[in-house]
């Protein structure tokens, strides 16, 4: 049995003291990982490991995702999962996590941002399944039934040394600038874009970019009704112009998108 299957299998409910672990949460993780199917759609876009003690690359992503939850700063912290090695087996070294990363190309992304949507979609069709059905938003006292509210904005990361791509910020500080998307229904990551810290708050083709790919990250039936919430620096002239753009590109082609934007200040 590889890495990446059947740690689960292993677990019991039990009355006694033994075989405590610290940190229990990353158990419910790992699993939504592989009951959603993540792990395995990543485990078959990305390469398998060679040689003695072989790890499935998709299996280190989700490892290091764990970590990073538990607090993990830096890939050493991959370490942090030997709280749960009763459970999950020993962790990934600081070795591999590093293979791992530096083998991952354009080509690669492209392939676990493919993974993702496909997970997501099995995601957002067990909660359309629940008794209160999809959570839609309350925007400004009105229940937006039908649309998905997507958040573009951009956060500084303060780094503590020179690390790569670290630059001064126009708080004059020193770090990244990362833009991300997030679905406002669902509090979930869709697309992120690293950037230096120099990087502009109303950079239009990056905003651009980012949008694209956090809409392409929504099931197909999400897309036909789409709130973009940015802030007065992202609400640029030109990002509007090509949400019409979009708009009318798509209008004759399913699904039509209804576009809706929002500034926040």
């Amino acid at each position: 049995m590889s890495k990446s299957s059947g740690w689960d299998q292993r677990l019991q409910v039990a009355a006694g003291g033994k075989g405590l672990v610290g940190h229990a949460g990353a158990v419910l993780l790992r699993r939504c990982a592989d009951r959603t199917g993540l792990a395995w759609a990543l485990n078959a876009v990305l390469p398998r490991g060679a040689g003695p003690g072989w790890w499935d690359r998709g299996t280190v992503l989700i490892c290091l995702a764990t970590a990073i939850v538990l607090g993990a700063t830096s890939m050493s912290d991959i370490g942090l999962l030997a709280h749960q090695a009763l459970v999950f087996a020993e962790p990934p070294s600081e070795a591999t996590v590093r293979r791992a990363l530096a083998g991952l190309d354009e080509t690669a992304l492209r392939r676990i941002a493919k993974a993702r949507a496909k997970a997501r979609a099995r995601v957002w069709e067990l909660l359309e399944r629940r008794p209160q059905g999809f959570p839609w938003l309350l925007v400004a006292g009105k229940l937006l039934t039908g649309w998905v509210v997507i958040d573009l904005d951009a956060t500084l990361i303060t780094a503590h040394s020179d690390k790569q791509g670290a630059a001064a910020t126009f708080k004059k500080g020193f770090g990244f600038h990362p833009l991300g998307a997030w679905c406002a229904n669902t509090s979930e990551s869709l697309a992120m874009l690293l950037r230096p810290g120099n990087a502009g708050s109303n950079t239009v083709v990056d905003h651009i970019r980012v949008l694209g790919e956090a809409v392409a990250q929504l099931p197909v039936r999400y897309r036909r009704k789409i709130l973009v919430r940015v802030d007065g620096a992202g609400a640029t002239h030109d990002l509007v112009t090509h949400l019409e753009q979009m708009n009318r590109l798509w209008r004759s082609e399913p699904p039509p998108l209804s576009w809706s934007f929002l500034t926040m200040v």
